[in-house]
Protein backbone atom coordinates (compact mmCIF):
# COMPACT_ATOMS: atom_id res chain seq x y z
CA UNK A 1 0.00 0.00 0.00
CA UNK A 2 1.18 3.54 -0.81
CA UNK A 3 0.61 6.48 1.05
CA UNK A 4 0.39 9.90 -0.59
CA UNK A 5 1.06 13.23 0.73
CA UNK A 6 -0.83 15.79 -1.18
CA UNK A 7 -3.01 13.80 -2.99
CA UNK A 8 -5.62 16.38 -4.37
CA UNK A 9 -2.78 18.68 -5.98
CA UNK A 10 -1.79 18.60 -9.41
CA UNK A 11 1.49 16.02 -9.44
CA UNK A 12 -0.37 14.30 -6.33
CA UNK A 13 -3.79 13.46 -8.40
CA UNK A 14 -1.59 12.19 -11.33
CA UNK A 15 -0.22 9.67 -8.87
CA UNK A 16 -3.66 8.45 -7.95
CA UNK A 17 -4.90 8.48 -11.15
CA UNK A 18 -2.02 6.24 -11.89
CA UNK A 19 -2.74 3.73 -9.22
CA UNK A 20 -6.26 3.75 -10.02
CA UNK A 21 -5.28 2.32 -13.71
CA UNK A 22 -2.52 -0.11 -12.60
CA UNK A 23 -5.00 -1.55 -9.56
CA UNK A 24 -2.65 -0.25 -6.54
CA UNK A 25 -3.71 -0.21 -3.22
CA UNK A 26 -3.18 3.58 -1.95
CA UNK A 27 -4.67 6.34 0.40
CA UNK A 28 -4.21 9.50 -0.54
CA UNK A 29 -4.37 12.22 2.21
CA UNK A 30 -4.67 15.98 2.04
CA UNK A 31 -3.97 18.65 5.09
CA UNK A 32 -7.73 19.41 4.86
CA UNK A 33 -7.71 15.71 6.45
CA UNK A 34 -4.46 15.07 8.26
CA UNK A 35 -1.79 17.92 9.40
CA UNK A 36 0.81 15.66 8.25
CA UNK A 37 3.23 18.92 8.94
CA UNK A 38 3.31 17.25 12.16
CA UNK A 39 5.62 14.85 12.94
CA UNK A 40 3.74 13.11 15.44
CA UNK A 41 0.55 13.19 13.48
CA UNK A 42 2.14 11.77 10.67
CA UNK A 43 4.21 8.92 12.48
CA UNK A 44 0.08 8.00 13.59
CA UNK A 45 -0.84 7.96 10.30
CA UNK A 46 2.29 5.69 9.26
CA UNK A 47 1.50 3.65 11.66
CA UNK A 48 -2.18 3.26 11.06
CA UNK A 49 -1.68 2.33 7.75
CA UNK A 50 1.54 0.57 7.46
CA UNK A 51 2.70 1.73 3.92
CA UNK A 52 5.17 0.13 1.98
CA UNK A 53 6.45 3.40 0.62
CA UNK A 54 5.19 7.03 1.01
CA UNK A 55 5.16 9.66 -1.50
CA UNK A 56 5.32 13.71 -0.89
CA UNK A 57 3.52 15.48 -3.08
CA UNK A 58 2.87 18.20 -0.87
CA UNK A 59 4.17 21.54 -1.50
CA UNK A 60 3.69 25.44 -2.41
CA UNK A 61 3.33 26.32 -6.07
CA UNK A 62 1.61 29.61 -5.84
CA UNK A 63 -1.56 30.50 -8.19
CA UNK A 64 -1.68 31.24 -10.68
CA UNK A 65 1.75 31.31 -10.86
CA UNK A 66 5.13 31.64 -8.51
CA UNK A 67 4.59 35.79 -8.65
CA UNK A 68 2.21 34.04 -5.58
CA UNK A 69 4.79 32.84 -3.26
CA UNK A 70 6.35 36.50 -2.73
CA UNK A 71 3.22 37.26 -1.32
CA UNK A 72 2.78 34.37 0.92
CA UNK A 73 6.34 33.48 1.92
CA UNK A 74 5.94 31.67 5.33
CA UNK A 75 3.37 29.28 3.56
CA UNK A 76 5.75 28.85 1.02
CA UNK A 77 8.90 28.23 3.25
CA UNK A 78 6.69 25.56 5.16
CA UNK A 79 5.55 24.03 2.49
CA UNK A 80 8.68 23.82 0.65
CA UNK A 81 11.84 23.73 3.22
CA UNK A 82 10.05 22.95 6.44
CA UNK A 83 7.89 19.93 5.44
CA UNK A 84 10.30 17.77 3.87
CA UNK A 85 12.37 17.58 6.86
CA UNK A 86 8.96 16.37 8.98
CA UNK A 87 8.78 14.08 6.70
CA UNK A 88 12.04 12.87 6.48
CA UNK A 89 12.32 12.36 10.44
CA UNK A 90 8.43 10.33 10.57
CA UNK A 91 9.84 8.26 7.76
CA UNK A 92 13.38 7.54 9.76
CA UNK A 93 11.21 7.07 12.70
CA UNK A 94 8.94 4.31 10.91
CA UNK A 95 12.06 3.17 8.81
CA UNK A 96 10.03 3.74 5.81
CA UNK A 97 11.59 4.21 1.97
CA UNK A 98 9.86 7.41 0.72
CA UNK A 99 10.24 9.66 -2.21
CA UNK A 100 9.94 13.42 -2.62
CA UNK A 101 8.85 15.30 -5.53
CA UNK A 102 11.68 18.13 -5.75
CA UNK A 103 11.85 21.41 -8.42
CA UNK A 104 14.36 21.39 -11.34
CA UNK A 105 13.72 25.40 -10.88
CA UNK A 106 16.76 25.13 -8.77
CA UNK A 107 18.62 25.87 -11.88
CA UNK A 108 18.91 28.44 -14.20
CA UNK A 109 20.65 28.25 -17.54
CA UNK A 110 22.73 25.05 -18.58
CA UNK A 111 26.51 23.87 -17.48
CA UNK A 112 29.46 25.56 -18.68
CA UNK A 113 30.22 22.59 -21.07
CA UNK A 114 26.60 23.29 -22.80
CA UNK A 115 25.48 20.57 -21.69
CA UNK A 116 22.72 20.11 -19.10
CA UNK A 117 22.98 19.78 -15.30
CA UNK A 118 23.29 16.48 -13.70
CA UNK A 119 21.92 15.53 -10.37
CA UNK A 120 25.24 15.96 -8.55
CA UNK A 121 25.94 19.44 -9.13
CA UNK A 122 25.53 22.68 -7.06
CA UNK A 123 21.95 24.33 -7.95
CA UNK A 124 22.63 27.84 -8.94
CA UNK A 125 19.28 29.51 -8.62
CA UNK A 126 19.03 29.67 -5.11
CA UNK A 127 18.84 31.93 -2.19
CA UNK A 128 22.91 30.87 -1.78
CA UNK A 129 23.20 32.68 -5.20
CA UNK A 130 21.01 35.27 -4.51
CA UNK A 131 19.26 35.37 -7.97
CA UNK A 132 15.99 33.04 -7.67
CA UNK A 133 12.41 33.43 -6.72
CA UNK A 134 11.03 32.66 -3.63
CA UNK A 135 9.87 29.57 -4.74
CA UNK A 136 12.94 28.44 -5.84
CA UNK A 137 14.83 29.45 -2.78
CA UNK A 138 12.61 26.96 -0.58
CA UNK A 139 12.66 24.38 -2.78
CA UNK A 140 16.54 24.45 -2.91
CA UNK A 141 16.52 24.40 0.82
CA UNK A 142 14.27 21.66 0.43
CA UNK A 143 16.78 19.34 -1.18
CA UNK A 144 19.27 20.89 1.29
CA UNK A 145 17.08 18.90 4.25
CA UNK A 146 17.14 15.88 2.47
CA UNK A 147 20.75 15.42 1.40
CA UNK A 148 22.21 12.95 3.51
CA UNK A 149 18.19 11.30 3.75
CA UNK A 150 18.33 7.37 3.74
CA UNK A 151 16.05 5.65 1.79
CA UNK A 152 15.01 8.78 0.26
CA UNK A 153 14.20 9.54 -3.41
CA UNK A 154 14.28 12.74 -4.17
CA UNK A 155 11.99 13.38 -8.06
CA UNK A 156 13.07 16.52 -9.87
CA UNK A 157 9.89 17.78 -11.85
CA UNK A 158 10.56 20.84 -14.44
CA UNK A 159 7.57 22.25 -16.16
CA UNK A 160 4.96 20.16 -16.54
CA UNK A 161 2.46 18.95 -19.09
CA UNK A 162 0.54 16.72 -20.59
CA UNK A 163 -2.47 16.57 -23.01
CA UNK A 164 -5.11 17.88 -20.61
CA UNK A 165 -6.07 21.48 -20.53
CA UNK A 166 -5.38 22.61 -17.13
CA UNK A 167 -4.41 26.07 -15.87
CA UNK A 168 -1.48 24.37 -14.23
CA UNK A 169 -0.47 23.11 -17.78
CA UNK A 170 2.20 24.47 -19.32
CA UNK A 171 0.67 24.13 -23.30
CA UNK A 172 -1.92 25.50 -21.38
CA UNK A 173 -0.02 28.60 -20.21
CA UNK A 174 1.64 29.43 -23.27
CA UNK A 175 -1.78 29.57 -25.41
CA UNK A 176 -3.52 31.83 -22.74
CA UNK A 177 -0.44 34.35 -21.52
CA UNK A 178 -0.65 37.71 -24.46
CA UNK A 179 3.06 37.67 -24.66
CA UNK A 180 5.85 34.99 -23.88
CA UNK A 181 9.18 35.03 -23.01
CA UNK A 182 11.39 32.88 -25.25
CA UNK A 183 13.88 30.73 -23.72
CA UNK A 184 15.02 27.17 -23.95
CA UNK A 185 14.12 24.34 -21.23
CA UNK A 186 14.07 21.12 -20.10
CA UNK A 187 10.17 20.22 -19.10
CA UNK A 188 8.70 16.98 -17.86
CA UNK A 189 5.73 15.08 -19.30
CA UNK A 190 3.52 14.74 -15.77
CA UNK A 191 2.26 11.46 -16.73
CA UNK A 192 5.69 10.13 -17.40
CA UNK A 193 6.52 11.84 -14.43
CA UNK A 194 4.83 10.25 -12.23
CA UNK A 195 5.19 6.50 -14.02
CA UNK A 196 8.95 6.98 -13.76
CA UNK A 197 9.07 8.45 -10.25
CA UNK A 198 7.26 5.14 -8.66
CA UNK A 199 9.70 3.22 -10.82
CA UNK A 200 12.61 4.09 -9.30
CA UNK A 201 11.37 2.45 -6.20
CA UNK A 202 9.71 -0.66 -8.31
CA UNK A 203 12.75 -1.53 -9.83
CA UNK A 204 14.84 -0.47 -7.00
CA UNK A 205 16.90 2.04 -8.48
CA UNK A 206 19.37 3.63 -5.58
CA UNK A 207 17.83 5.95 -3.56
CA UNK A 208 18.63 9.63 -4.23
CA UNK A 209 18.09 12.81 -6.74
CA UNK A 210 17.41 11.90 -10.18
CA UNK A 211 16.32 14.26 -13.05
CA UNK A 212 13.01 13.23 -14.24
CA UNK A 213 13.19 15.16 -17.21
CA UNK A 214 11.93 14.23 -21.40
CA UNK A 215 15.15 13.84 -23.02
CA UNK A 216 16.30 16.86 -24.90
CA UNK A 217 15.70 20.88 -24.84
CA UNK A 218 13.01 22.63 -26.25
CA UNK A 219 12.81 26.80 -26.38
CA UNK A 220 9.54 28.44 -26.30
CA UNK A 221 9.07 29.74 -30.14
CA UNK A 222 9.52 25.75 -30.87
CA UNK A 223 6.92 24.96 -28.27
CA UNK A 224 4.52 27.65 -29.84
CA UNK A 225 5.42 26.39 -33.53
CA UNK A 226 3.62 22.70 -32.56
CA UNK A 227 1.02 24.67 -31.15
CA UNK A 228 -0.22 26.10 -34.45
CA UNK A 229 0.56 22.83 -36.52
CA UNK A 230 -1.06 20.79 -34.34
CA UNK A 231 -3.68 22.76 -32.33
CA UNK A 232 -4.28 26.23 -33.14
CA UNK A 233 -3.10 27.43 -36.46
CA UNK A 234 -4.33 30.95 -36.54
CA UNK A 235 -3.37 31.87 -32.92
CA UNK A 236 -0.57 34.50 -33.29
CA UNK A 237 1.99 34.40 -30.18
CA UNK A 238 4.10 37.83 -29.25
CA UNK A 239 7.34 37.26 -27.78
CA UNK A 240 9.10 39.92 -25.30
CA UNK A 241 12.18 42.04 -26.75
CA UNK A 242 14.12 39.99 -23.88
CA UNK A 243 13.96 39.24 -20.13
CA UNK A 244 14.34 42.93 -19.26
CA UNK A 245 10.98 43.46 -20.68
CA UNK A 246 9.62 40.50 -19.22
CA UNK A 247 10.41 41.60 -16.17
CA UNK A 248 9.19 45.01 -16.16
CA UNK A 249 5.69 44.08 -17.97
CA UNK A 250 5.01 41.02 -16.59
CA UNK A 251 6.53 39.10 -13.73
CA UNK A 252 7.41 40.32 -10.17
CA UNK A 253 10.12 37.55 -9.33
CA UNK A 254 12.80 35.79 -11.68
CA UNK A 255 12.19 32.78 -13.64
CA UNK A 256 14.22 29.27 -13.69
CA UNK A 257 14.74 28.55 -17.40
CA UNK A 258 17.17 25.87 -17.82
CA UNK A 259 18.58 22.29 -18.79
CA UNK A 260 18.37 19.35 -17.29
CA UNK A 261 20.08 15.81 -17.87
CA UNK A 262 18.43 12.78 -17.55
CA UNK A 263 20.92 9.89 -18.16
CA UNK A 264 21.02 9.35 -14.73
CA UNK A 265 17.09 8.17 -15.04
CA UNK A 266 17.62 6.53 -18.07
CA UNK A 267 20.44 4.28 -17.07
CA UNK A 268 18.27 2.52 -14.84
CA UNK A 269 16.42 1.62 -17.53
CA UNK A 270 13.62 3.53 -17.55
CA UNK A 271 12.39 5.35 -20.61
CA UNK A 272 10.47 8.74 -21.51
CA UNK A 273 9.78 10.22 -24.59
CA UNK A 274 12.04 12.29 -26.56
CA UNK A 275 10.80 16.08 -25.19
CA UNK A 276 9.63 17.55 -28.61
CA UNK A 277 7.79 14.02 -29.53
CA UNK A 278 6.32 14.39 -26.07
CA UNK A 279 4.45 17.51 -26.35
CA UNK A 280 3.16 16.42 -30.03
CA UNK A 281 1.80 13.87 -28.36
CA UNK A 282 0.21 15.70 -26.22
CA UNK A 283 -1.32 18.24 -28.97
CA UNK A 284 -2.55 15.59 -30.69
CA UNK A 285 -4.35 14.63 -27.93
CA UNK A 286 -5.82 17.54 -26.48
CA UNK A 287 -8.40 17.21 -24.36
CA UNK A 288 -10.15 19.87 -21.86
CA UNK A 289 -11.00 19.18 -18.51
CA UNK A 290 -12.82 21.03 -16.07
CA UNK A 291 -10.91 23.00 -14.37
CA UNK A 292 -10.27 23.55 -10.40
Amino acid sequence: MILILGSSGYVGGEFTKLFDQQGISYRGVSRREINYADRDSLIRLIRDTKPEFLINAAGYTGKPNVDACELHKADCLMGNAVLPGIIRAACESEDLCWGHVSSGCIFTGERADGGGFHEDDTPNFTFRTNNCSFYSGTKALGEEVLADADHCYIWRLRIPFNHEATPRNYLTKLMRYDTLLEATNSISQLNEFVRASYQTWTRRAAPGIYNITNPGRITTREVAALINKHLLPDKKFAFFDDESEFMKLAAKTPRSNCVMDSSKLLATGIQLTPVRDAIEQALKSWTTVNEE
